[in-house]
């Protein structure tokens, strides 16, 4: 787990921001900060397509993201991104985002990344322009052992979005359990860790309650990625 070793008093614990997807990893990585004394989660930060107020690839919509953080019991900050990012726009909205908890004298952000390796160093690299300290608390998290736990300890995850030069259509909707697990063909990464497949989480160890969603259309993006509509529903 890559998370500095300044041995932070116990009754005075860094305070990070958690970079979140909504989807698995980012929880995961979430309820592993949140279950560590040395750390206080000050807000999870999401990006969002400006235009349709989605989170990219997964497709959840921003008041089911709100529900997550309210069910996790955290603020949730969001950052609208155009159409068409660049990597210098990306980066200027996301400093912006970030601004006023820097203003506060937080300076670190966490990152669910696990294995690729281009990922980090990219992000090492942007927080280090921005001036903040990133950390990976997962970062190398076995993908085949993740998977298992997180059908154990009983997250409940669906399936928001396929990569369909991977995996067949039959995939997208599906409830991240043992059975989807064994189904996946040779070669797909447990976790979808190489794009194969993203996730929404609405149950699990750290949520003080379930959520409650409906699924709508199925929306084709790049003639490739499938990504299926989630509706919030009263609770």
């Amino acid at each position: 787990m890559s998370i500095p070793t300044d041995n932070p008093e116990a009754d005075s614990p860094h305070s990070v921001v958690v970079l979140s997807s909504g989807g698995k990893d980012s929880l995961f990585m979430f309820h592993r900060l949140n279950s560590d004394p040395r750390w206080r989660i000050e807000a999870m930060l999401t990006t969002v397509n400006e235009r349709n107020g989605r989170v990219a690839m997964h497709g959840t919509p921003g008041s089911l993201l709100r529900a997550q953080a309210d069910a996790l019991g955290i603020p949730l900050v969001t950052v609208g991104l155009p159409e068409d990012c660049n990597n210098a726009e990306y980066e200027r909205r996301l400093s912006r985002g970030l601004a006023p908890f820097r203003e506060r004298g937080i300076a670190h952000v966490a990152c669910g990344d696990l294995f690729l390796a281009d990922i980090r160093q990219w992000r090492e690299a942007l927080f280090e322009r921005l001036g903040w300290t990133p950390l990976f608390p997962i970062w190398q998290e076995p993908t085949d052992r993740l998977a298992r736990k997180l059908v154990e300890d009983g997250w409940q995850l669906t399936i928001s979005c396929i990569d369909t030069h991977h995996l067949p259509d039959h995939f997208l909707g599906c409830r991240f359990d043992q059975s989807f697990l064994d189904a996946l063909p040779p070669g797909i990464d447990p976790c979808g860790e190489n794009g194969e497949f993203h996730t929404f989480v609405h149950g699990g160890p750290p949520f003080r309650h379930s959520l409650h969603f409906s699924t709508g259309r199925v929306v084709v993006t790049h003639n490739r990625f499938a990504m299926l509509e989630l509706l919030p529903v009263d609770q």
